[in-house]
């Protein structure tokens, strides 16, 4: 059974950084393609990042393009997701999830192991 595990959130002001974590354990290949979503306070959860299994290809939703980026480190079995110039409407619990296929997915149902969540709360 694949697990994953997120860490690094906190409470930060706005135009603050922060770097999330995702690790994973009980896999039996790296070549999972890892999605990070997250769920504002009352919203639905939403797409964020994504990066195929090699970390050669990525895609992010528009609201963070040029400040979240996200990659992976196969050998630690961890993806990152390093957020800049963090705002309000980041505040959210951030989630990672892992699927064993080609390629990348922005669709949650695609993911078939999730992690916990850790929450991220930006300040004015």
């Amino acid at each position: 059974q694949v697990q994953m595990v997120e860490s690094g959130g906190g409470l930060v002001q706005a135009g603050d950084s922060l770097r999330l974590s995702c690790t994973a354990s009980g896999q039996t290949s790296s070549r999972y393609a890892v999605g990070w979503f997250r769920q504002p306070p009352g919203k639905e959860r939403e797409f964020v990042a994504t990066i195929n299994w090699s970390g050669s290809s990525t895609s992010y939703t528009d609201s963070v393009k040029g400040r979240f980026t996200i990659s992976r480190d196969n050998e630690k079995n961890t993806v990152y997701l390093q957020m800049d110039n963090l705002q309000r409407e980041d505040t959210a619990v951030y989630f990672c999830a892992a699927g064993y296929f080609l390629g990348m997915a922005q669709r949650s149902g695609a993911y078939d192991y999730w992690g916990q969540g850790t929450q991220v709360t930006v300040s004015s």
